[in-house]
């Protein structure tokens, strides 16, 4: 396993990965989305599907434009917008749903 990867298992916190990978962040933006943008960061790298015999040399820079696109993401959204968690997802759903016609209204008798 390579440094970096061995490196990035003991990060846990938004600012420790933007600070090892070297992103410029705000830290009002990553006080209010800091799980959005680690969600958001796993998503991107999990579609690259990255092949486990890349060097390191080749990876750093891809996974750190990830997640600078993960922050950038929350930079002029937020996480209900972006709807990067389920609950937001179902939020959004049930929302769209939730609309009962009058005509389908009616009183039961019995």
């Amino acid at each position: 396993m390579s440094e970096f990867l061995d490196t990035l298992k003991t990060l846990s916190t938004a600012e420790e990965f933007l600070d090892f990978m070297g992103v410029a962040y705000d830290q009002q933006v990553v006080r209010v989305n800091r799980l959005h943008i680690l969600k958001r960061f796993h998503d991107y790298i999990g579609k690259a599907g990255l092949p486990g015999d890349v060097a390191e040399a080749d990876i750093r820079p891809v996974y750190a434009a990830h997640l600078s696109k993960a922050y950038g993401d929350f930079v002029t959204s937020d996480g209900v917008t972006e709807k990067v968690f389920k609950v937001f997802e179902k939020a959004a759903a049930a929302k769209k749903n939730a609309f009962v016609p009058l005509g389908e209204i009616s009183r039961k008798t019995s």
